[in-house]
């Protein structure tokens, strides 16, 4: 038997046109949701994932504003561009594409974006509503990648309620607010975060019902840790290069887990497109709010 798997595109293109349709009732009432992007700096992936964003906006019929700035660009000009963003009325929701170049600080300017227009819901004061929202309704922006997560295992019924979720790194994009959304009331997940000084982690990864891996190092998750039955979702990516200098993308599972696990995320083509949708559903939340 092999793994069910957690389509991410099939799952993404269904909301995105459950999104259309809310789009289409905001308008009617006078409201347009907007995208807005924030990109500082040349780099490639960056480039190309921020391309894909304005992509699902306009699948969706969400306006979008573009704005890049050089390499050279100094902490002044991005502050001012945030600025204008956070004042743009045609923006309800924006992003600043990270990484950012070497010498502007990350936390200083995800704290200057208005928490009402953070599409990556990644905000000091968003991620603090997640801490303090333990039950009841959200009406913050979530992490895309965590909510996509959770979305994407309740489209295929894989059970929430009491399971032990095994989580691998503890980044601020993925890991520790994953954490935190699925202990939430309503879903009473029971997780176990695991990073690099922990001890065993083989052991807990075992015992999981769901292991998310976002780690970033190529198939460390082996097939023999998993419990049968259970699902495993692939989110670390690392960019592998043979002797004769061709590039690959792996993850962080090792693709014979399939032949264990009972649902099995792919990377690429599972969590991936999830974010992005999360992130154009962010949007399309905060202009309705």
């Amino acid at each position: 038997m092999s793994a069910i798997k957690l389509d991410g595109l099939a799952t993404a293109k269904a909301i995105k046109i459950e999104l259309a349709e809310r789009v289409v009732a905001l308008k009617q009432k006078g409201i347009t949701p907007g995208l807005g992007t924030l990109l500082v700096g040349d780099d490639p992936g960056s480039h190309s994932y921020v391309a894909g964003k304005h992509r699902d906006c306009a699948q969706v019929g969400v306006d979008s504003i573009r704005v890049d700035l050089p390499a050279t660009a100094t902490a002044m000009d991005v502050r001012a561009a945030i600025r204008e963003l956070n004042e743009a009325k045609e923006v309800t929701g924006y992003i600043l594409q990270l990484p950012l170049p070497f010498g502007l600080d990350t936390n200083e300017m995800l704290e200057l974006i208005d928490p009402m227009k953070d599409a990556d819901g990644l905000h000091p004061v968003n991620l603090g509503r997640l801490v303090l929202g333990v039950s009841g309704a959200l009406t913050s922006p979530l992490p895309c990648t965590p909510a996509g997560i959770v979305e994407l295992l309740g489209r295929y019924g894989v059970p929430l309620h009491g399971a032990e979720v095994a989580i691998i790194g503890r980044g601020v994009t993925v890991g520790r607010p994953l954490g935190l959304l699925m202990t939430r009331k309503g879903i009473d997940s029971t997780v176990t975060l695991l990073h690099s000084g922990s001890r065993d982690v083989e052991h807990s990864i075992r015992r999981a019902d769901i292991v998310v891996a976002a780690l970033g190092v190529a198939h460390f998750v082996q097939p023999e840790w998993i419990k049968p039955g259970a699902a495993v979702l692939d989110v670390g990516i690392t960019r592998i290069t043979d002797s004769e200098g061709n590039a690959t993308l792996v993850g962080d599972v090792d693709p014979r887990v399939a032949e264990v696990a009972g649902w099995l995320s792919p990377n690429p083509g599972g969590v991936g497109p999830m974010t992005r949708a999360m992130l154009v559903k962010n949007v399309v939340d905060a202009a309705g709010r």
